[in-house]
């Protein structure tokens, strides 16, 4: 008797190259094998998936080698390995909506569902996340001036997120977008939220949805983080302003409180000395500066606005690129921090 995830193994085996156009879309079909250069959908010719052959044994379809690692496996295993999934159970999910498979009564008894917008919903999203190098995320990133940002482990990608649109039906399922996926954490790390932004494989632009940006779990006070602060720190309202001070800056740790009312709550880390409040110049943005840094300063923390030329900083760098970012940001650091921060920034 077959156990529930052998059985799925099969039914992913018998449509292999569907699997691997799903998951491995930077690979293509060569003879009887699906190449590409890793389980994480990098280019090149590693990874090689068999798609035709026995069921069972040596051959069969569906087995994978990855000839630089040595990793091996199926189809199971390369969609937990892909998409960054650590039990089973959530493997077999993924695998069952790609099969459009229902789930049985004990996966369901086993792995309730969870709350809408919860932190676990949170959590379980960014759990079935990949890496986003080589992916639409990274792509969208680079038509906004942000480029090589894949090694940051607060950013993921899924190719296939939920959308609800505001006037959708109560019975109708929800659209599926790719999504660039921003981890929200508190002070110690801890996953709290997610932000999500829904892209179009067409344009790697926005996907064609109002709105395009959601985020989920709790936010007031948290925030998307780029390094780990020691004594200084840079804070911002959205994602990419702080991607592109992170561009300018790489060694200045940051954190994006995704907008003005949450920038204004931003929990500070105890030891902060230092605090670059990355601006953005319309009136709910001055706003929520004037109020973080009333309270940092309260707190004894030495602060200052870091003001854009533009709107916001991505504005600055997407119209003057990163030298003349870096060269307007300089007076406005203190002297120590311009020699940390640019005089020893690595490009």
């Amino acid at each position: 008797m077959h156990s529930p995830a052998a059985d799925i193994a099969l039914r992913l085996a018998e449509d292999a190259e569907a699997v691997c156009r799903h998951y491995l879309t930077n690979g293509r079909k060569q003879g009887r094998y699906w190449i590409v250069g890793d389980v994480q959908n990098k280019p090149g010719r590693s990874l090689y998936v068999r798609l035709t052959g026995p069921i069972y044994g040596p051959g069969a379809a569906g087995k994978w080698t990855d000839s630089a690692t040595g990793q091996h496996g199926d189809l199971l295993d390369l969609i937990a390995l892909n998409m960054g999934i650590t039990t089973l159970r959530d493997t077999l999910d993924e695998a069952r909506r790609l099969l459009s498979l229902p789930q049985t009564d004990r996966d369901r008894a086993a792995n309730p569902p969870a709350s809408p917008g919860s932190p676990e919903a949170a959590r379980r999203l960014w759990a079935m996340g990949q890496p986003m190098s080589g992916t639409l995320a990274e792509r969208y990133l680079a038509g906004r001036g942000l480029t090589g940002l894949g090694h940051l482990d607060s950013l993921r990608f899924h190719p296939n997120c939920f959308y609800w649109r505001e006037d959708h039906a109560l019975n109708d399922p929800p659209e599926t977008w790719p999504a660039l996926l921003a981890k929200v954490t508190d002070l110690d790390g801890r996953l709290t939220g997610l932000h999500r932004t829904w892209l179009d494989p067409a344009t790697a632009d926005k996907a064609p949805v109002i709105p395009p940006r959601k985020a989920m779990g709790n936010l007031l006070g948290y925030g998307v983080r780029i390094g780990k602060p020691v004594s200084v720190l840079a804070a911002g309202e959205g994602l990419e302003t702080m991607l592109s001070l992170h561009l300018a800056l790489p060694e200045l740790p940051a954190v994006a409180a995704l907008s003005a009312n949450h920038l204004a709550a931003l929990q500070l880390p105890a030891d902060l000395r230092s605090l670059y409040i990355a601006v953005d110049a319309d009136p709910a943005g001055l706003s929520a500066a004037d109020q973080l840094a009333h309270r940092a300063m309260g707190a004894g923390i030495d602060t200052v606005h870091l003001s854009p030329c533009l709107g916001d900083i991505n504005d600055d760098l997407r119209a003057n690129g990163r030298d003349a970012l870096r060269a307007h940001l300089r007076p406005q650091l203190a002297p120590e921090d311009a020699v940390a921060f640019l005089d020893h920034a690595k490009d």
